[in-house]
C-alpha cells in the first residue's frame, strides 16, 4: 500500500514537474512559433498553426545583417567570462583561505551592488565611457559586463573553494608551491565543475544584458540584444520579424544550455553533497 502511495506521489510530481516546465517554456516556444507566421496572421492574434513561411528570418537577414551582432555577442560573452574569471578567481581563493573579520560583509556588500537599479549610475557610467572613447566599443561593453557580473562569478567560486579541503593547499605550500602555483596548479583543476558551471552562467547572463548593451553601443559593438531592439520602430512592432530576431537571438544560448545542461547541474551541485 505504501508503495503504491509512493508510486503515485511520484507521478504526480513528475505530471507538476513537466506542467510547471511547459510553463516556464512556452512563451519560447511561442516566439518561435510566430516567427514562421506572416505579418498579418502574427497580428491576428493566439494561433498555434501558422502558415510555416519563412518570410521574416529572409526579410531579418536582407535587412539587418545578423552575423555581424552575432559575432558581437560571442566576443562580448565569452571576452567578459574570462576577464571575470581572471579577476574573481584570486578574489575567491582570498576570501575562501584567508578570511578576516570583514570577508562576509565584503561579500555582502558586493553582492548588494546587484540590487542597484542600473539607471541610478547610466549617467555616469556613460559620461565615463564617452571620454574614455569607450561608447560603441567592443572592449568598453566587454567591461562593463564583466564589472556587472563579476559579484556573482566571485560568489560562486567563494561557494566552490570553500568545499575543498585546505590540507591540500597546505600540502602543496609544504612542497614549495608559491601563490600562484597553488591557484592555477592545485586549486583551479580541483574546482574544475564549479569554473565550468560559473563560466556557462556569466556568459548566459553576458548574452542575455540588454539594458547596458542598448545603451552603450548603436552599430560596431552591437550585440542581438541590441539587434533585436531594432525592430521597435515609430511605425510600430512588426511581431513575426520580432519574434524571429528573437529566435535567431536566443538559439544559440538555447542549444549551448541543452548539451551543456549536465556540466551546468554538476557544476551548480558541486560540493552539495559530502
Amino acid at each position: 500500500m505504501a508503495r503504491k502511495i509512493s508510486n503515485r506521489h511520484k507521478t504526480v510530481a513528475t505530471i507538476a514537474a513537466w506542467l510547471v516546465a511547459f510553463l516556464i517554456f512556452f512563451p519560447i516556444l511561442y516566439t518561435i512559433i510566430t516567427s514562421f507566421k506572416s505579418e498579418t496572421e502574427a497580428i491576428a492574434g493566439f494561433n498555434l498553426i501558422p502558415s510555416w513561411t519563412l518570410e521574416s528570418y529572409s526579410e531579418v537577414q536582407s535587412q539587418y545583417n545578423y552575423f555581424k551582432p552575432f559575432m558581437n555577442s560571442v566576443i562580448i560573452s565569452i571576452g567578459s567570462t574570462i576577464l571575470a574569471l581572471i579577476v574573481a578567481v584570486p578574489a575567491a581563493w582570498a576570501m575562501a583561505f584567508t578570511p578576516t573579520k570583514r570577508t562576509k560583509d565584503v561579500l555582502m556588500w558586493m553582492l548588494s551592488t546587484k540590487m542597484m537599479p542600473a539607471v541610478a549610475v547610466l549617467f555616469p557610467i556613460y559620461l565615463i565611457f564617452r571620454d574614455l572613447g569607450l561608447l560603441d566599443s567592443r572592449v568598453g561593453i566587454t567591461v562593463m559586463l564583466m564589472l556587472i557580473n563579476l559579484p556573482i562569478v566571485i560568489w560562486m567560486l567563494y561557494t566552490y573553494f570553500r568545499e575543498i579541503p585546505v590540507e591540500i593547499l597546505e600540502a602543496a605550500r609544504m612542497d614549495g608551491a608559491g601563490l600562484w602555483q597553488e591557484i592555477w596548479h592545485v586549486l583551479t583543476p580541483m574546482a574544475v565543475p564549479g569554473i565550468a558551471s560559473t563560466m556557462l552562467l556569466n556568459i548566459i547572463l553576458a548574452w542575455n544584458e540588454a539594458f547596458w548593451t542598448i545603451r552603450l553601443t548603436t552599430t560596431n559593438a552591437a550585440p542581438l540584444t541590441a539587434f533585436i531592439s531594432a525592430f521597435s520602430s515609430p511605425q510600430g512592432l512588426f511581431w513575426a520579424k520580432l519574434s524571429a530576431a528573437s529566435t535567431l537571438a536566443i538559439a544559440p544560448i538555447l542549444i549551448m544550455g541543452w548539451f551543456s545542461q549536465r556540466q551546468l547541474v554538476r557544476g551548480l551541485t558541486f560540493g552539495a553533497v559530502k
